[in-house]
């Protein structure tokens, strides 16, 4: 299990410490200062589908959330929930599902995202990537404070290019390491580089709807934790909101809401 993983990896009572060390310290502060790098500036597609996709977490109701797959449901009745409003908001949105095999030292795995194409009329294409659990894939055992400082600086809910996801995964990969040096804590697989780049890099499958066979199975006891995990993701990014609007006024020209006419350049 991971909890074992990590309790196991440490090597006597100094393990237990959660203080910065001077020298960890200015390695943390270090990495601390690329995170507002990363975060900006964002190119006009990806502001307009932030502010979409923040618009429409804050307006789903749990009502609308129905299990999408037997099992644990892991959020994805939200994510299903968000696609199918970003659709109707006129973005070729759709639910992707990725898995890699292990290799060396990286396990295997799978994860959910959801991705956000723009097609071009030359025949191009540009493609986003939206996480609604994006600091949950940072969390380690007896984090420095610093590091925290670092974790919950980043999105609560990532929308961006793969070059800038990259850009977010190599700082919180570095920053992990260090983190967990200062406890004689061995990096975790999980928390590696490599394995965080395959959940986002890996071959994907995307899907507009969920299984209607899938939504048969579901068990109402796997899917009751989703409303609290809903509940939860708008508390957080209503107060990020509610922070930066404090830190930079809105410009309220750069609405998310298309026209028409803009909508079917996203579909077609």
């Amino acid at each position: 299990m991971v909890s074992d993983f990590l309790e196991n990896g440490s090597s006597g009572a100094d393990s237990w410490c959660s203080s910065d060390s001077e020298s960890g310290l200015s390695d943390l502060s270090h990495l601390a200062e690329k995170i507002p790098t990363c975060k900006r500036p964002l190119a006009q597609f990806e502001n307009e589908v932030l502010s979409a996709v923040n618009s429409l977490i804050l307006s789903i109701n749990k009502t609308e959330l129905s299990g999408v797959k037997s099992g644990a449901c892991n959020a994805g009745c939200i994510r299903f929930a968000l696609v199918k409003l970003l659709r109707l908001s006129g973005y070729d949105a759709a639910v992707c599902s990725s898995r890699w095999q292990g290799t060396g030292k990286v396990p295997g795995g799978d994860h959910e995202y959801i991705d956000v194409v723009s097609h071009g009329h030359t025949g191009s294409s540009e493609r986003l990537i939206v996480d609604i659990d994006f600091q949950s894939h940072f969390e380690i055992a007896r984090a420095v404070d610093s590091y925290d400082k670092i974790l919950n600086s980043l999105p609560v809910v990532y929308v961006g290019s793969l070059a800038r996801l990259s850009q977010f995964l190599q700082v919180m990969a570095e920053a992990a390491r260090f983190s967990l040096k200062q406890n004689s804590m061995p990096l975790p697989p999980w928390r590696s580089l490599a394995y965080l780049q395959a959940k986002w890099q890996s071959p994907y499958q995307r899907q507009l709807y969920a299984d209607e066979k899938d939504i048969s199975r579901a068990n109402p006891f796997d899917h009751k934790q989703c409303s609290g995990h809903l509940k939860r993701l708008q508390s957080l990014l209503q107060a990020e909101i509610e922070t930066e609007r404090i830190l930079k006024p809105v410009n309220s020209e750069h609405s998310w809401r298309r026209k028409p006419e803009r909508m079917r350049h996203y579909l077609y």
